[in-house]
């Protein structure tokens, strides 16, 4: 789908929006409540392709899922911890790279059950040996393409041993891939990481009743002990910061913008992209600051302001990973030269973020520069409409939609339904903000 986007008659963006259900904390509500005994209750669930696809995995596993519709709570009853049988057909987990990432490591333990896991074409260029060679650190058997880091992957299921692993990336999915193996290991596991990266399963395992331990220097150590009964909760998913980022950076750099976001979610394990705002001196304030189901959640007021160019690298990059596309939306505006580097984890995501948006934005007019890790993106650059495309990549989309929002005359943004994939309400919520 093409959608036309901007106009010369700049229009700015007001009111007040609410962003879906956090995305990684839906999956792993759906998942851990599979694996739990008795009934978890979901609340906010993102009713988007992703976590669709969770669901429709664990269904063909035997876990009963309910219906997931936009509004409504979902209801799962869990098979307990190893419950998940051996499905009749492969796996299809879509454009998930979290869905495929995170059943590896719930799978691998099921002794004397068969799994292969599939998806769609982007999905099967993401690299997978960062999750299956640790877990055969564990003693599992995966198999796939180049060795065992493309899928279709298939899983043999066999009793895994606890270790002390150390991950060869920060990246929540590989970590949690190893938290979900040390479930039903025979001993207990210590998963470290080079840098902290998002906590989410650490929190609802624990709440969960998962016998699970956090610490090490800068907390990048978690320990499992197996053993612990997993319980089904009542689980509410805050608003996703990461859906949250293309507001706040929208409201930053649209002139006369006041937007308000309300309850994002506010782990301060996901709120890089609010250092980097402030970094920029942008306008931000945090309003009613409040905790739900364990995670601090809160509304996001932003305002149009002058903006002033950023330096991102080392440990922030893990708690900004996914919103590093609209800031350099947002560095083509600021003051200065803005830097990126040590973010070479972009060029394996839904496309090659890096590459994208460098083509995409220098198509608008931006002047900027690709490194192997990362960007240098000079600001106060006057972006004009333009033929784009958001490569079938659901952030490159919606951070296009935020530059055509400043641009001079129009956009045409190709492929634009790629959105649906995190944000499926986003062209609507635009399209009401600006009126």
């Amino acid at each position: 789908m093409t959608l036309e986007l901007g106009s010369t008659t700049a229009r700015s963006l007001r009111g007040s929006v609410r962003v879906p259900g956090d995305k990684s904390i839906s999956h792993r509500a759906l998942l851990f409540g599979a694996i739990a005994e008795g009934e978890t209750r979901i609340e906010g669930l993102l009713p988007a392709e992703d976590p669709l696809s969770t669901a429709a995995c664990l269904r063909a596993m035997g876990a009963d899922v309910g219906p997931i519709v936009a509004g409504e709570p979902v209801l799962v009853r869990g098979v307990g911890l190893d419950g998940l049988t051996e499905p009749e057909s492969i796996l299809d987990c879509g454009n998930s790279g979290t869905t495929m990432r995170l059943l590896l490591g719930l799978l691998a333990g099921r002794s004397g059950r068969h799994f292969v896991l599939t998806g769609d074409d982007s999905l099967r260029r993401r690299p997978m040996a960062r999750v299956a060679i640790p877990l055969a650190a564990m003693g599992a058997t995966i198999a796939g393409r180049a060795g065992g880091n493309y899928a279709p992957l298939a899983i043999q299921g066999r009793r895994l041993h606890g270790d002390t692993v150390t991950t060869p990336v920060a990246s929540a999915q590989v970590k949690s891939a190893l938290l979900l193996a040390a479930l039903t290991a025979d001993g207990p596991t210590t998963v470290i990481e080079p840098a902290r990266s998002r906590d989410h399963s650490e929190r609802m395992l624990r709440a969960f009743g998962a016998d699970l331990e956090v610490g090490g220097e800068g907390n990048r150590s978690v320990i499992v002990r197996p053993g612990a009964v997993l319980r089904g909760q009542h689980v509410v998913v805050p608003g996703d910061i990461s859906s949250a980022a293309f507001w706040l950076v929208a409201g930053a750099i649209t002139p006369g913008a006041d937007l308000t976001v309300e309850n994002v979610g506010l782990n301060p394990t996901r709120t890089g992209i609010l250092e980097v705002l402030e970094q920029m001196g942008a306008a931000i304030e945090i309003l009613n600051p409040r905790q739900m189901a364990g995670e601090p959640v809160g509304d996001l007021r932003v305002s149009h302001g002058p903006l002033r160019a950023f330096a991102i690298e080392g440990d922030l990059i893990p708690r900004l990973v996914d919103e590093i596309p609209v800031l350099a939306v947002a560095a083509c505006v600021a003051e200065g030269v803005s830097t990126i580097r040590g973010a070479e984890e972009l060029r394996v995501k839904e496309t090659d973020r890096l590459a994208v948006m460098a083509r995409q934005l220098g198509a608008m007019g931006a002047r900027l520069e690709e490194h192997p890790d990362g960007l240098t993106i000079s600001g106060g650059v006057a972006l004009r409409g333009a033929e784009v495309d958001s490569e079938t990549d659901h952030r490159v989309a919606m951070s296009l939609a935020v530059a055509a929002q400043i641009a001079s005359g129009t956009s045409r943004l190709r492929r634009s339904a790629a959105a649906a994939v995190s944000y499926p309400g986003f062209w609507d919520d635009l399209a009401r903000l600006q009126s």
